[in-house]
């Protein structure tokens, strides 16, 4: 760092002493070798930045159409910048409600590559490498782009999924499988929370983009509903292919004709429409709680009225980046809530068109203690764009902000490919691109408070709000109109608080000793003296065995091997204590060490009052649509655990930890099921593990339990 400083020191002196001060004429009597500058008159600078030219207007290439017989509208732009081409078919189907198979059109479109009639997924993913091309698919269409020498060869795989896709059993099993560790994963993701209920909240239910994919309905989901979405709305007629690159029009209407002129069309599509959702009377407050969490995802939304290309579209654009655009680091949401008052890495907002419905959100993600002084700052600002006129300077910054990152849009194929649909879709003007520039120089600062009073409206408002319902809760009944949250489950389903009263004599203790009677009682637990179970469970693919080791008093041992290879360790012995991994070992003590000896604790319940636990009974939750009691507990060390408990079975279905890591707090989330009797003694065998740190949950499943058996001393060894 100091090198780095000494050497702009340098620079800086050298280009002091070698530029000409401002009226100093610098002499001719040089030798003729040199490359010192020769200045025959006086050096001025101005003292004021050059008035800014017109906006100029945008060369994309000329979109040309035409359509094939089959009712295929092709659009090409020719850019010669490359020798490349891509291609983009777009299938305008509508909106549909898929009510219990809700994320059946996802899949379909996931599917489409995974095989054809002539070729398997590993032979279509083969031949698009050997090329150095590209190919998605999706439930609009597919995407492919490749050197333009390559045409032929990129032409024939898409023409070949698109026409003749198998969709295979095992391909779409493999991705089942997929989709549910996401679903998994999504279910303790604050952000995928947020999102789901916002878009319930928002649009409703009997809206298809009210819907969202969960466990249930894509367990619903079979081959046939793939199949069938791809037969109804797979259609030319329907569609456009966007043709951009290294072509002209003349290429490509042979190449469209030869490789999409045999797909079949039909004049059955179904139109979809739905009743369009409109904002709340007044502002709600809708809650889902999210045990643990340290801290709140907030999203303040409603749905607005505005089509894609209607003249709001730039104006509006302006007003939300000033207000919270992602492109503009400056905007008023960021500068208040993130650089003033610290609440936040940083805050959002954003303003959609849509052909059905489209939106406004803004929010961030801020520490529980601030939440509701979040959302006030949140209306301040919304308050202060319906109220103020934005000056002359910030609405230029505004302005060039978005210049500059429509410019760098360019650069890529896929948004002139994009900008081209939207004409020939929404019927825009056929320069509405190339004059977004002159557009934007015209809003004035009148037009942007016009679009804040039209399109912002802190009093119509979802405040939705993902956190910790014992700390963030009760904070927000002054936001809401009704003067009642709203609280529901991860599923979007609204909940009943009402039910959720404990019943008199129930305590934290009562909880726990219900626990140990429904797992085996005192007296049955208390006879374990050691246990041994065998694991499994997936990591990014791979295979991984867990074996566990118990035993009183204190010894306790942990391996994780994949493949026969131990790949990570843990042992216990008295009051010794070593972990190892990659070849390396090291001992283990104090805090660590005591964190150890709770795991070699078989049933730390019998011993949570002689342990000096402080356990408090939270009230009663919902937990994967099961009641549930909800315990407190903090061990002498001031540790906390939260567990959740059936209040039908009293078995423990959920525990949540909070650790704090390097100065990050980590919140682990297990869900507990599966009970099974193993001599006498009830053990769950699934566990569901998730927490920031990991890419995806890890779900365990228990092979084997053995209690009371002999273990072999060997692998308590602490060397």
């Amino acid at each position: 760092m100091k090198n780095i400083f000494f050497l702009c020191f340098i620079s800086l002196m050298f280009f002091t002493q070698c530029t000409p001060k401002v009226g100093e004429t610098v002499k001719k009597d040089i030798p003729a070798k040199t490359d010192v500058l020769v200045v025959d008159k006086p050096i001025t600078f101005r003292s004021n930045a050059p008035t800014p030219g017109p906006a100029p207007r945008i060369q994309m290439g000329k979109a040309e159409q035409f359509r094939l017989d089959n009712g295929l509208q092709v659009i090409v732009v020719e850019n010669r910048k490359l020798p490349r081409v891509s291609y983009q078919l777009f299938v305008d189907a509508p909106a549909i409600h898929e009510r219990s198979t809700a994320g059946a059109i996802e899949l379909a479109g996931e599917m489409l590559n995974k095989g054809t009639s002539t070729k398997m997924k590993s032979e279509i993913d083969e031949s698009i490498d050997f090329i150095g091309a590209t190919l998605r698919t999706s439930a609009s269409g597919m995407y492919g782009a490749s050197l333009k020498r390559h045409n032929t060869a990129l032409l024939e795989v898409m023409s070949d999924v698109l026409l003749n896709p198998s969709f295979p059993q095992k391909e779409f099993d493999k991705l089942v499988k997929q989709y549910n560790s996401s679903l998994v994963q999504a279910k303790d993701d604050p952000s995928a929370l947020s999102n789901n209920i916002s878009n319930q909240v928002v649009y409703g239910k009997d809206h298809p983009y009210g819907e969202s994919m969960t466990e249930e309905t894509l367990a619903k989901i079979t081959i046939a509903d793939a199949k069938a979405y791809y037969k109804d709305y797979f259609k030319p007629n329907i569609s456009y292919l966007i043709v951009v690159g290294d072509i002209s029009v003349a290429e490509a209407k042979p190449m469209a004709e030869k490789y999409f002129g045999k797909w079949e069309a039909s004049s059955n599509v179904i139109n979809k429409s739905y009743k369009t959702p409109v904002p709340p009377s007044g502002t709600t407050v809708d809650f889902v709680n999210k045990s643990g969490a340290v801290q709140s995802v907030i999203n303040i939304t409603y749905p607005v009225d505005l089509k894609p290309g209607a003249p709001d579209v730039i104006k509006s654009s302006v007003m939300n980046t000033w207000l919270g655009g992602r492109v503009y680091f400056g905007n008023r949401l960021n500068q208040n809530l993130r650089e003033t008052n610290a609440y936040t890495y940083g805050a959002r907002s954003r303003l959609s068109s849509d052909k059905e419905v489209g939106s406004f959100a803004a929010g961030a993600s801020v520490r529980n203690e601030v939440t509701d002084s979040s959302v006030i700052e949140f209306m301040n600002e919304f308050k202060y764009l319906r109220n103020t006129k934005i000056d002359a300077a910030e609405l230029q910054k505004v302005k060039n902000v978005l210049s500059g990152s429509f410019g760098r849009s360019l650069e890529s194929p896929e948004t002139i490919a994009r900008f081209a649909l939207n004409i020939a879709r929404y019927k825009l003007p056929a320069d509405y691109y190339t004059t977004y520039l002159e557009k934007l120089q015209a809003v004035t600062a009148d037009d942007v408070m016009a679009m804040a009073k039209k399109y912002v409206r802190p009093d119509n408002a979802h405040i939705v709000v993902v956190g910790n319902k014992d700390e963030v809760a009760d904070k927000l009944i002054p936001f809401a109109k009704s003067g009642k949250i709203n609280f529901y489950d991860y599923k979007g389903n609204l909940l009943k608080m009402d039910d959720d009263v404990v019943p008199a004599g129930v305590t934290a203790k009562t909880v726990i000793e219900d626990y140990i009677n429904a797992i085996g009682g005192r007296k049955k637990l208390s006879a374990v003296k050691s246990i041994q179970a065998e694991m499994s469970t997936e990591m990014q693919g791979m295979a991984l065995k867990l074996e566990l080791f118990q035993s009183t008093p204190d010894k306790y041992a942990m391996f994780v091997s994949m493949g026969g290879n131990v790949m990570q360790g843990e042992v216990l012995n008295g009051n010794k204590g070593m972990v190892s991994g990659m070849g390396n070992s090291k001992k283990v003590e104090g805090a660590e060490l005591e964190t150890m000896k709770a795991k070699a604790v078989a049933f730390p319940e019998l011993t949570y009052v002689e342990d000096g636990y402080k356990m408090e009974l939270k009230g009663m939750e919902t937990v994967e649509g099961v009641k549930a009691y909800k315990v407190e507990l903090t061990s002498s060390n001031g540790a906390k655990e939260t567990h959740f408990y059936d209040v039908k079975t009293s078995l423990k279905i959920q525990a949540i930890e909070t650790q704090e890591l390097e100065g990050q707090k980590m919140v682990t989330n297990r869900a507990i099921s599966n009970y099974k009797d193993i001599d006498g003694i009830l053990f769950p065998h699934t566990m569901t593990v998730t927490n920031s740190a990991m890419p995806m949950p890890m779900k365990m499943e228990t092979k084997s339990i053995k209690v009371n058996g002999d273990i072999d001393e060997s692998v308590f060894r602490v060397e």
